[in-house]
């Protein structure tokens, strides 16, 4: 196996190996573990059903950890766990995806990872990009590392997906999926590295509003939201970045707790095809 940094800062590309070949060899398996914990995400091509069946993405994806359902996207009837995210021209694109993200923040115990493979796509268009937010909290100023040192902020499922529902719909989504807490700042559980974890599923900062911080009231509307969208807009740094794009049977891996992606919606109405394991993950300390 060869492995080719894509940047600088995040992503590599795997040559020579078939990912159907690591769940069985154990070996291979800690190669490509050590290298998606260096370089974040990884990327594979030509990985076709042959090479690797839908039950051999759904092994190697569970050689990380049990896998993770998702409330509103259906999985394989043949493989389920293994999540359908299928765009039709007959529907209008679900445009959640179009926002810097990290999976499931929304989830006490957000996913560790996920393995995406793409069936069917655009002949252009239709881009994922991952930023590494390992990078973009080292990078912070001193003074705002000191600022957001021992923040909490609220992640909702009832703000993102679950808008678009009536209100009786909605509330019995947030009693099934209530809003979560997290660290501003995570530590990554296997490297121990710092890394900025907000993004479109933040709401606000739980624990901002304090007299060592507000001069009164009305200083937390503005202060704590101006600091939360300066935090979540590093995501969007170029330098920060890899972008991929997507040929049929390729296949990204990436590390969950260090990243945050977003999937470029530029392509006109056509199928675009993904199958995704995610890796359920542990609560963010």
């Amino acid at each position: 196996m060869k492995i080719e940094a894509l940047t600088c800062a995040i992503g590599a590309e795997l040559l020579d190996v078939n990912l159907g070949d690591a769940v069985r060899d154990d070996g291979l398996f800690q190669e490509i573990h050590a290298a998606l914990l260096q370089h974040r995400v990884l990327f594979l091509r030509d990985q076709t059903l042959d090479k690797l069946s839908r039950h051999d993405h759904m092994a190697f994806a569970q050689r990380l950890g049990a896998l993770e359902t998702h409330p509103m996207v259906p999985s394989h009837p043949d493989a389920p766990g293994l999540v359908q995210i299928y765009k039709s021209p007959d529907n209008p694109p679900d445009r959640y995806e179009n926002a810097w993200h990290t999976d499931g923040t929304w989830r006490e115990t957000p996913a560790l990872g996920c393995v995406l493979r793409c069936i069917e796509c655009p002949p252009v268009g239709g881009d994922t990009m991952w930023a590494n937010m390992v990078l973009a909290y080292e990078k912070l100023p001193e003074y705002v590392k000191q600022q957001i040192e021992g923040l909490w902020a609220n992640h909702s499922f009832n703000s993102s997906f679950a808008a678009q529902f009536p209100q009786e719909k909605r509330l019995a989504l947030r009693a099934q999926y209530p809003d979560a807490e997290h660290p501003v700042v995570r530590t990554h559980p296997e490297t121990g590295e710092k890394t900025l974890f907000v993004n479109a599923f933040t709401t606000h900062l739980v624990n901002f509003h304090n007299q060592g911080r507000v001069r009164y009231g009305q200083d937390y509307n503005q202060a704590g939201g101006d600091l939360l969208q300066y935090l979540i807009a590093q995501a969007a740094i170029p330098e920060y970045q890899v972008r991929w794009r997507w040929k049929p049977f390729s296949v990204a891996i990436w590390d969950n707790r260090s990243t945050q992606h977003y999937a470029v919606m530029d392509y006109p109405p056509c199928h675009r095809k993904m199958e995704r394991a995610a890796i359920v993950g542990d609560r963010p300390f």
